[in-house]
């Protein structure tokens, strides 16, 4: 308890009573002593009275406690004192203070219990701050020992410590953003190494780090840096992206695709491919035809550069005109090579990342390449055709800038070859049936063939104008397909496809089943191997030294050149010998050439009779069908031109040699009806009857006037007044001879012709085919009024070529691709129709082949069990006529089952001819 009086003395404390003592004597007198206390409650007082006492009291008195009151009465104090009244105001202010004093005293006792109960609390306070300060006093003491023995030293270490490891962070930092400040070096380097994924991924990187140290202000700038090298990045990917459109590289392309999807933009790159495809095809074709027009042009002069593409395909020359050609489909294969491979690039990524995510994030990457792999799977698919559709108007511009209507035949025909190639690529690339090109193509094609034709027309006309008709020494295997213009006919697989596809090499052969981008997706072009292919071919149909090598056929050949080497009983016995036998039959050929030498020339078992001038309308039929063949719009056009040259020599044949003035004064002889309408077809439709000069310089040539010919004059070499030479006996008999061997070439061809034509056309070739068997019977009609021609030579030519139209009919019936019971019933009347017309043509009995034709038409109704047997015995037919039978059989009377094995009869009968 001493301890707490002194701490409370040493902070200034005072006990209770203290307290009291140091009040003012007026604040004493409002607390009276117990005495008092005790006396004033024992004065006995009105309570009403006491409380009027107080109520007297002045308000200023309860006012604050720093009111001073003997201020206050001394100031109430009047100028001059009267003691009674001072007495009397005193005795009031005591019976005042008395009744406040009562008061007081009373509420002091009233409370007794509660104030000693709070003194207790109040002093048992002080004894616990006393305490309490005592306990600080020793703590701030126990705490400076230790702050001088311990704190300072090991704080200090630990503060030290801190520092150490902020600074080492801050190194860190520092150096992070030293390397930050020199990715741009490393960048340049990646970049230049095309590590576009490495880069783009330092970048991003790089970013991410800068934002984590963003609290330092050299990193905002920094950061522009940065933002500024991804955009260089980007601008340098879409140049990468743009280099795979003319050379597609896997590796390469790889890193671009990945580039762009570590920046998220892998349908922006698609987009932007597209773009670099269609600005690929415009520079490149613009290069190419400015690089030849810069050539031939031969200046440095530099407007070609400003100019249209359309505009500077009119300045290419003719001379430059195939090669720039060949060089703009090679480059624009280069980009379409390029493509393709770049679809087969993401079919083969799609096919790779099928597998099904792992993980709820990875799911969600998936969804979002899914969503990539579709839009650029749709977007590749609908730029094929816009990809093609780009090219086919660059070609169009080039092929329609340049009038080619003086260009030679074999030009004009790589033209057409280069461009079927490209509409093959077209269709290959996208199914497209290449439209544009066609008729861009067949513009030209229609114009060339118009020029060409009529300038072959006059050729022709030269070259009978100038006719000999004397024998042409073919070889006795003399065929067609020997011959250079009909070389693609014996290598082509069909009409359609274009002759540089039909080499002959083996090799080549084995990749005819690969479309051209499988060919040379990895090296090579389609375009590349035109002129060197024509280069090679050669054509050996002439005996050597003009006859044969065999000493037989030459000993022939020098007897029927000389009348006056051939003794007189060898004639006489071929007079008598031959003169009314009756007709041979197919094998007779060989006995003819075996029992006369000298029939050499008139029998068609050795060699074909020809001139020059039906070789030379042969080699010109092998070009129309040729153009014809690459080009089937034209076909019609070429078929009516070809018709045309048959109708020419026809017509000059007849005017040479059949015609007799003597009888009719119209130059058409004593001849059927029939056989007059058609050489007055010819007359009127390709004759120009007008004399030469007649109209010249007054009227401008019409249109029709431009498609005829003037009539050609026999060669004044040719003598037909002499009786010596039997008035020209064998001139007449070659041309004669050469005009069947011309008709046959039609016979053979026609099947070739008919699958080339448009269906609308065809009544026209039917109807040209329907007259040559008339026309023929009319024409040697004609000829043996003025040389008879003998009958074995007449049954020859009659077997040949009925034999021919017979086995061209069963080939046109194996063509069918649907038949029914009626349509073959049809087919066995016209053939009825066909022999009742023939056999009043001709005494040739029976009709060769006449059982090929009707077994054939027949075979059609046989069963399952019949048709197998009858596959087995008749070897006579094709593989081809025998399938298309089985064919056009199936759901008729034969199901699928039966018809393969049907084909696999066929099959094994074929297999010991391979």
């Amino acid at each position: 308890m001493q301890k707490i009086k002194s701490l409370m003395a040493r902070q200034g404390l005072k006990s209770p009573q203290e307290s009291m003592a140091e009040l003012s004597p007026v604040e004493n007198l409002r607390i009276p002593s117990k005495e008092e206390l005790r006396e004033l409650r024992q004065q006995p007082i009105d309570p009403q009275a006491e409380q009027e006492i107080i109520d007297s009291i002045g308000e200023v008195y309860f006012s604050n406690d720093s009111f001073d009151m003997v201020q206050h009465e001394l100031e109430k104090l009047p100028p001059e004192l009267n003691l009674q009244e001072l007495e009397e105001y005193r005795d009031k202010l005591k019976r005042q203070q008395a009744a406040v004093s009562k008061r007081v005293a009373d509420l002091i006792l009233e409370k007794q219990p509660s104030y000693v109960k709070e003194l207790e609390r109040v002093t048992a306070l002080q004894t616990n701050l006393q305490l309490a300060a005592v306990i600080c006093t020793n703590a701030r003491r126990q705490l400076n020992v230790a702050k001088a023995g311990f704190t300072e030293a090991s704080l200090g270490l630990l503060a030290n410590q801190r520092r150490r490891q902020l600074l080492t962070g801050l190194l860190k930092s520092l150096r992070t953003i030293k390397t930050l400040q020199r990715t741009d070096v490393r960048l340049s380097e990646m970049l230049e190494e095309e590590d576009y994924p490495g880069a783009i991924q330092l970048c991003l990187e790089c970013q991410k780090a800068a934002s984590t140290f963003k609290h330092y202000s050299c990193i905002s700038e920094l950061n522009s840096k940065l933002q500024d090298t991804l955009e260089q990045i980007e601008e340098q990917l879409d140049v990468a992206l743009s280099k795979t459109c003319k050379h597609f590289d896997v590796l390469h392309y790889t890193k671009v695709q990945m580039a762009y999807t570590l920046l998220g933009k892998t349908q922006t790159a698609m987009d932007q491919l597209h773009m670099h495809f269609t600005q690929a095809i415009h520079n490149t074709v613009f290069q190419v035809v400015l690089g030849y027009v810069e050539l031939c042009a031969g200046n440095a002069d530099t407007k070609f550069q400003k100019m249209q593409y359309k505009d500077l395909c009119t300045h290419i020359t003719l001379d430059s005109y195939i090669p720039c050609l060949m060089d703009l489909c090679k480059a624009l294969w280069e980009v379409m090579l390029s493509y393709h491979r770049t679809m087969q690039w993401h079919e083969e990524q799609d096919r790779q990342e099928t597998t099904p995510p792992p993980d709820e994030l990875a799911a969600s990457k998936s969804d979002e390449s899914i969503v990539d792999r579709s839009y650029v799977k749709k977007k590749l698919e609908h730029g094929l055709s816009r990809i093609w559709q780009d090219v086919q108007l660059k070609v169009k511009s080039y092929i329609l800038g340049t009038d080619m209507s003086n260009f030679k035949f074999d030009d004009f025909i790589v033209v057409l070859d280069v461009i079927s190639r490209l509409m093959q690529v077209g269709e290959e690339f996208c199914g497209s049936k290449s439209e544009v090109l066609q008729e861009s193509i067949k513009r030209q094609s229609v114009n060339y063939f118009k020029n060409y034709h009529r300038a072959r027309l006059e050729e022709l006309r030269m070259f009978l104008e100038n006719e000999t008709w004397e024998l042409c020494p073919v070889k006795s295997n003399f065929n067609i397909a020997q011959l250079h213009e009909f070389k693609f006919m014996g290598q082509c697989r069909s009409p359609s496809v274009s002759p540089s596809r039909q080499a002959v090499s083996t090799s080549y052969a084995a990749q005819e089943d690969q479309s051209l981008f499988q060919q040379y997706v990895q090296d090579g072009n389609p375009f590349e191997m035109h002129i060197e292919e024509k280069e090679e071919e050669t054509e050996d149909v002439l005996a050597s030294n003009g006859y044969e090598s065999d000493e037989l056929e030459k000993s022939v050949y020098q007897e029927y050149d000389s009348d006056s080497d051939v003794p007189e009983e060898l004639k006489q016995d071929y007079v008598d010998e031959q003169t009314g036998d009756a007709p041979l039959k197919s094998g007779s050929r060989d006995t003819i050439r075996s029992k006369r030498k000298s029939d050499y020339c008139l029998n068609k078992a050795n060699a074909p009779i020809l001139t020059n001038t039906t070789l030379n309308v042969i080699r010109l039929v092998g070009k129309y069908i040729q153009m014809m063949n690459i080009l089937k719009p034209i076909a019609f056009d070429v078929i009516h031109c070809v018709s045309q040259l048959f109708d020419y020599y026809l017509y000059a044949v007849y005017t040479f040699f059949g015609r007799n003035d003597m009888y009719e004064s119209s130059g058409l002889g004593l001849i059927s009806s029939r056989l007059r309408t058609t050489l007055n077809r010819i007359q009127e439709s390709l004759i120009d009857m007008d004399p030469v000069g007649e109209n010249a310089g007054v009227h401008a040539p019409t249109e029709d006037r431009k498609e005829k010919v003037p009539s050609p004059h026999l060669s004044h070499l040719v003598v037909l007044t002499n009786s010596e030479t039997l008035y020209g006996l064998a001139q007449r008999v070659v041309a004669t001879e050469s005009l069947a061997c011309l008709a046959e070439l039609f016979e053979s061809l026609q099947s070739h012709l008919d699958a080339m034509m448009p269906a609308a056309k065809k009544p026209f070739l039917q109807q040209f085919y329907s007259q040559e068997f008339e026309q023929f019977n009319k024409r040697l009609g004609e000829v043996s009024r003025h040389v008879r021609i003998p009958l074995p030579v007449s049954n020859v030519l009659w077997e040949h070529c009925i034999r021919l139209a017979n086995r061209t009919l069963v080939e046109g019936y194996a063509n069918v691709k649907k038949c029914s019971n009626e349509g073959r019933a049809l087919m066995q009347l016209d053939f009825q129709q066909f022999l009742m017309k023939l056999e009043k043509l001709t005494d040739l009995r029976p009709i060769p082949d006449k059982e090929f034709v009707e077994t054939y038409i027949k075979a059609y109704y046989l069963t399952e069990n019949d048709m197998e047997q009858f596959i087995k015995n008749h070897r006579e037919y094709s593989m081809k006529q025998l399938a298309n039978l089985v064919n056009v059989c199936l759901g008729s009377h034969i199901n699928k089952r039966a018809r393969q094995k049907l084909l696999a009869a066929i099959d094994d009968i074929d297999r010991p001819k391979r």
